[in-house]
């Protein structure tokens, strides 16, 4: 049976719907269905809108992107630049260092293992490049972005900020207790929740597009790739309980990177032996090429 894509709501309605009460909700679903009629035309408006505005960017990384297996786009979005802009225009930036794949279906540590879907993980089902928000501990949020795959998404770990530092820092000291150290620029973005608090990613956010939306997206760089550091494979954080999934390395970081939130010793070690490894076979080729010819 093909699968049913969720639709996405309009930003604003979604938060609205995120604290409403059930009476409240029953009200908003009868205003719905009385305006159904105009649902194409006011989509075509916001598409006309989005586009005029967006197209304006040629660093923006569209659909195209984000259509590709989970671990590849979580490989990919390494050194991309996440961008949030708020209604003042003021743009926030950050490098994305640190990712981690879940893969859906069989993946134990998934939202979406098994297939299970819900009304929290609904984004994870929806097309690729649709932001999933979620909260942890009742207080912090983690933003993830799906892929190809049914249930597979990305959690966005760690960022290098770029842009807008300053408020970044105050986003984070308003979660913080008084009186807390200034916080340097490593920390701002240095675990999922953090770049949450630093970029101001709201729970609203949940099922937004990252390809078309005005408030949030990610763009292209050319100032330091994956193929400038090298990408270490390790095991993800915080999934002890997952059983053989805990260990399986599906998260992906830029080795040595300051903004990379914990660093796995063992994986960089197995890193550079496989690096060696390759020198010393590639060499033993070439010299063996040369005595060849």
């Amino acid at each position: 049976m093909p699968t049913r894509k969720r639709k996405l709501l309009p930003s604003a309605q979604l938060c609205e719907q995120l604290n409403a009460t059930p009476k409240q909700m029953q009200q908003k679903t009868t205003r719905a269905e009385e305006g159904d009629r105009y649902e194409e035309q006011d989509q075509e408006e916001l598409r006309s809108q989005y586009f005029a505005r967006n197209d304006e960017n040629g660093a923006r990384l569209r659909f195209n992107f984000f259509n590709q297996p989970c671990v590849d786009l979580a490989k990919a979005f390494l050194g991309k630049v996440l961008v949030r802009r708020h209604c003042d225009g003021t743009e926030l930036r950050g490098r994305v260092v640190e990712t981690e794949a879940y893969l859906g279906g069989e993946d134990k540590a998934s939202h979406s293992a098994g297939g299970k879907r819900t009304e929290r993980n609904v984004a994870m089902f929806m097309k690729p490049g649709t932001v999933y928000v979620y909260p942890i501990y009742g207080i912090y949020l983690c933003m993830n972005v799906s892929s190809q795959g049914e249930g597979a998404a990305v959690l966005l770990r760690s960022l290098e900020p770029l842009q807008g530092q300053d408020v970044m820092r105050k986003l984070r000291a308003a979660k913080r207790r008084d009186g807390a150290r200034a916080l340097k620029d490593r920390e701002l973005c240095n675990g999922p929740s953090k770049l949450c608090q630093a970029l101001d990613i709201q729970r609203c956010f949940d099922r937004r597009d990252l390809a078309t939306d005005t408030e949030v997206w990610l763009e292209d760089s050319e100032e330091e790739t994956p193929g400038t550091r090298e990408v270490v494979s390790a095991p993800r954080i915080g999934i002890e309980s997952h059983g053989e999934w805990a260990t399986k390395p599906l998260r992906f970081y830029l080795r040595g990177h300051p903004c990379v939130s914990v660093v796995n010793k063992e994986a960089e070690s197995k890193l550079e032996v496989t690096a060696k490894s390759h020198q010393a076979t590639t060499g033993g080729q070439i010299a063996e090429n040369w005595h060849s010819s």
